[in-house]
């Protein structure tokens, strides 16, 4: 059974960065991108940011352009999410999710990460 589990989540000062990761479990795992998401309180999920495996194409949502960083390793079969100069509104549960068979129709995800960025 394919698997994602997020790591790297914490409390952090505006200005300040961490490094989500995204690892996939399962000998069968693939899919065509890894996305990330995130849920604030009272709030609904948004997409974050995406790569697409094989080709290392990224995309990003306005609101962290030019902040946040997607990458991925295929050997590990890990993603990451560098987020940089990260701001109060930045808080959230954060999410990671694989498409499996269908580009962007997300049907595996994790379990989430809370980044909490203190003013």
């Amino acid at each position: 059974q394919v698997q994602l589990v997020e790591s790297g989540g914490g409390l952090v000062q505006a200005g300040g960065s961490l490094r989500l990761s995204c690892a996939a479990s399962g000998r069968t795992f693939s899919s065509i991108s890894m996305g990330w998401f995130r849920q604030a309180p009272g709030k609904e999920r948004q997409f974050v940011a995406r790569i697409i495996w094989n080709t290392g194409s990224t995309a990003y949502a306005d609101s962290v352009r030019g902040r946040f960083t997607v990458s991925r390793d295929i050997a590990k079969k890990t993603a990451y999410l560098q987020m940089n100069s990260l701001k109060p509104e930045d808080t959230a549960v954060y999410y990671c999710a694989a498409d499996k068979f269908t580009y962007a129709d997300w049907d595996t995800w994790g379990q989430g990460t809370q980044v909490t960025v203190s003013s």
